[in-house]
């Protein structure tokens, strides 16, 4: 069997795969179909995951002699498409709706609090200094009524 004729075995069995993952994975897979209902526009988000693999041989006798036609080669290919959002059309009005799972562990609740604490933090930080600005400016109030 010559060199290119075998390329072509395992090369036909890599297009056969691809064109078909090629398929799978149009944009309408990632961008789904509009769903209309009562004035609202629901599109879905998907992320794709896609793993591939492939692979080939010649066949040899105990001798080592390889046989003509003696070729095993295969590829094979996964897919995985997950849920990531909704955009939610209504009127002129664009929000992005995502479908978060819950936190997997304690970690993951705490780095998703963060943001909610920081923000609350900053409000009681931005309060006190008012507070003290707003006495300030009382007690010299105060000073210049006293004078």
């Amino acid at each position: 069997m010559e060199k290119q004729e075998k390329q072509g075995h395992i090369g036909e069995l890599i297009e056969s795969t691809l064109n078909n993952i090629r398929s799978f994975a149009q944009t309408n897979t990632i961008i789904g179909t509009p769903i209309q209902a009562e004035g609202v526009t629901l599109i879905p988000v998907s992320r794709m995951s896609v793993g591939y693999g492939g692979g080939g041989m010649e066949l040899s006798t105990k001798d080592g002699k390889v046989a003509d036609g003696s070729y095993g080669g295969g590829t094979g290919a996964g897919a995985r498409l997950d849920p990531v959002a909704f955009l939610v059309i209504r009127g002129d009005s664009v929000k992005l709706l995502p479908v978060a799972p819950p936190p997997a562990n304690t970690i993951d609740r705490v780095i998703e609090t963060v943001p909610e604490v920081v923000d609350k933090v900053t409000g009681f930080i931005e309060k006190q200094q008012e507070k003290k600005a707003a006495a300030a400016a009382e007690k010299l109030e105060e000073a210049d009524l006293a004078e």
